[in-house]
């Protein structure tokens, strides 16, 4: 055997996401360097770590318990790393986080400063819908969540970090003379959806819910990306957050048609588990946003805070 730590990471990956594409997303790799990692650690063993079946990927028995040796390996070799750190006193370990998919947007910046100033912290972020977010909360699989809407079943605490505006959005060469349409215009005009679990959708169905609006749903998506690039192929209208549309503005290819009563506000609420028992790396990583919340906001996000 003659794998390396970097092989047994791209398996581990491939493993959890049964997704060449995605593992290589997650890795921050292109899919062809995957692939070839993925093989060369394959030709080590007689035995087939992975099948195709159809286009689909799976993982073999075998695959699994090998999968299952390279995390525990891995979290080894991690385990060296952070004790030499914390030998000369420095802040060590692993902060995981899930995201919902527009948090994209917001969490960086609450994170780059805690992670400038401890190089000894390693950062997992997984950025998915609300369901998966949730769940991996509720499954004690990560230290922190980043959700514009609470989980009710839940025993959580949370931090608030900024508020989630989402307005009604529309292509920039449609044209819209009046200065605040009412809700009637939601109900004639083509929607385009994010993806049942997504924390837009639930927001904007509880809106609608909530003022007895129909619901006229044109097109279904599964990322903000895809519904921006459909906006400006003039594909249909959506509500959007704010927080993800400040280049197309800018760019003059979307446009915020004005609505009564909008933006539908939410917030952006840090959450963990209250019975939890951070570690080191968790307590310090809360512990820094409590003190520069504040400086994050008025630093990163005065355009946010003062668009209307």
């Amino acid at each position: 055997m003659n794998y390396t730590l970097h092989q047994l990471e791209v398996f581990l990956k491939i493993a959890q996401t049964k997704n060449i594409t995605r593992a290589a997303e997650a890795l921050h790799l292109s899919q062809p360097a995957v692939s070839i990692q993925l093989r060369n650690f394959q030709d080590q063993f007689e035995i087939p770590l992975t099948e195709v079946i159809g286009r689909k990927l799976f993982i073999t028995d075998f695959g699994e318990e090998i999968a299952n040796a390279a995390e525990a390996i891995l979290n080894e070799a991690y385990a060296i790393n952070y004790k030499t750190m914390a030998y000369k006193g420095k802040l060590t370990g692993r902060l995981k986080i899930s995201i919902v998919s527009t948090g994209q947007y917001v969490m960086p910046y609450f994170l780059s400063g805690f992670m400038q100033q401890h190089e000894g912290v390693e950062l997992q972020m997984d950025v998915t819908n609300k369901e998966k977010v949730v769940k991996s909360l509720e499954n004690n699989q990560v230290d922190f969540s980043l959700v514009s809407v609470l989980p009710q079943h839940m025993n959580i605490s949370k931090v608030e970090l900024i508020k989630n505006k989402l307005f009604l959005v529309a292509p920039a060469e449609q044209r819209f003379k009046k200065k605040g349409y009412g809700w009637e215009i939601l109900e004639s005009l083509p929607m385009i959806f994010r993806e049942p679990g997504s924390g837009t959708r639930h927001t904007f169905e509880q809106f609608m819910s909530r003022n007895n609006l129909p619901l006229k749903m044109k097109m279904e998506l599964t990322s903000n990306e895809a519904v921006k690039q459909a906006l400006i192929a003039g594909m249909g209208y959506s509500i959007m957050p704010l927080i993800g549309i400040k280049n197309e503005l800018g760019n003059h290819d979307l446009q915020i048609i004005p609505v009564k009563g909008f933006p539908i506000i939410s917030v952006w609420n840090l959450i963990w588990l209250k019975e939890k028992k951070l570690s080191p790396v968790a307590q310090g990583y809360l512990d820094y946003v409590l003190k520069e919340k504040a400086n994050i906001v008025k630093e990163k996000f005065d355009w946010y805070e003062n668009f209307k």
